[in-house]
């Protein structure tokens, strides 16, 4: 064995011709922004899905970092529910206009209004969006749509492949998923299909918060614990709001509470909690078991298929 000078054996350095392992976060990012140039390079008319929300805020954070300093090539689209938090809304404008992006909004209450859909009794539109989201992919012919899905969200995700190929009618067919091997992403399509590409799909969400931390990104306000008026609905803390809530014998009440996902508020709980920062709210996460998603959306609890009956509809 090698010695150094003082007779110590020498610590084994990196064998010739082998890459370095990179740090946990490093290694996420690098996979992220792979992805991200692939769809740059193998499609013509991409797309990023932008709500405002957590998810998509770090994947647009990845995507401007994977062409800096060039712009970025990609528009943003957003389907607007109507029953949206307006302080996300305020974020999903503010960050617009801070880079200078182009935002495309597919409104549910167009829909509604012109009879192409119809209100739900429960009042949550999140279902709805299905056809507004189909509608502008077809009007802005894209051919490849970024999402912020994670893996560990819900189980009908963790069956998506990075590039997921949708049909002329948007629907996805868990049978279609192509391999992909050393990460080599195949986005070949028909006409009239196109590709969901997911690059946090290897994230979760305790990755996606020290990633906020060490990048210092901005997040709207409702992630972090503030007081709000809200009233119980199985065993959720939902919003009062003009959706319909809540319903006769609910009790509003003040609380202490934070958002761990954003969407329609007819659907979207509240936890207790007062993790005010970031590194509050990680301690938080590290102590939960429960992912997000099955901790505080309604929807996903209508059965046990939910997620992947929609998404079978062309859902995200």
């Amino acid at each position: 064995m090698a010695r150094n000078s003082s007779g110590s054996p020498k610590a084994p350095g990196p064998r010739p011709g082998r890459v370095p392992a990179l740090p946990y976060l490093d290694a996420l990012e690098s996979e992220a922004v792979h992805v991200i140039r692939e769809v740059a390079g193998e499609f013509e008319r991409p797309v990023i899905l932008f709500s405002g929300g957590k998810d998509s805020t770090v994947m647009l954070h990845l995507a401007l970092k994977a062409f800096a300093p060039a712009r970025m090539p990609f528009g943003l689209l957003h389907v607007d529910t109507g029953h949206n938090f307006p302080e996300v809304l305020d974020y999903r404008d503010a960050t617009v206009a801070r880079y200078a992006l182009r935002l495309t909004v597919a409104r549910v209450q167009d829909y509604i209004d012109d009879g192409r859909l119809r209100e739900r009794p429960d009042g949550t539109r999140n279902p709805l969006q299905t056809v507004p989201l189909l509608g502008a992919i077809a009007e802005g012919r894209h051919d490849a749509v970024l999402g912020g899905g994670r893996r560990d969200e819900e189980k009908a995700r963790a069956k998506e492949r990075v590039f997921s190929l949708r049909n002329e009618f948007g629907a996805w067919d868990p049978r279609r998923q192509r391999p992909e091997l050393w990460q080599l992403y195949n986005g070949r399509h028909a006409p009239g299909e196109h590709v969901r590409v997911f690059p946090l799909s290897n994230w979760t969400e305790l990755d996606l918060w020290q990633y906020v931390a060490r990048e210092k990104i901005e997040l709207p306000e409702i992630y972090y614990a503030h007081e709000r008026d809200v009233f119980e609905r199985d065993g959720m803390w939902l919003t009062a709001g003009d959706w319909g809530g809540p319903g006769e014998g609910e009790k509003v009440e003040r609380r202490t509470v934070r958002y761990r996902t954003v969407g329609d508020m007819s659907c979207t709980g509240a936890v207790d909690s007062d993790a005010g920062t970031v590194e509050a709210v990680i301690a938080e996460i590290t102590a939960s078991r429960l992912t997000e998603r099955g901790a505080s959306r309604a929807d996903d609890r209508l059965s046990e298929a939910a997620m992947e009956d929609r998404k079978r509809e062309g859902y995200f």
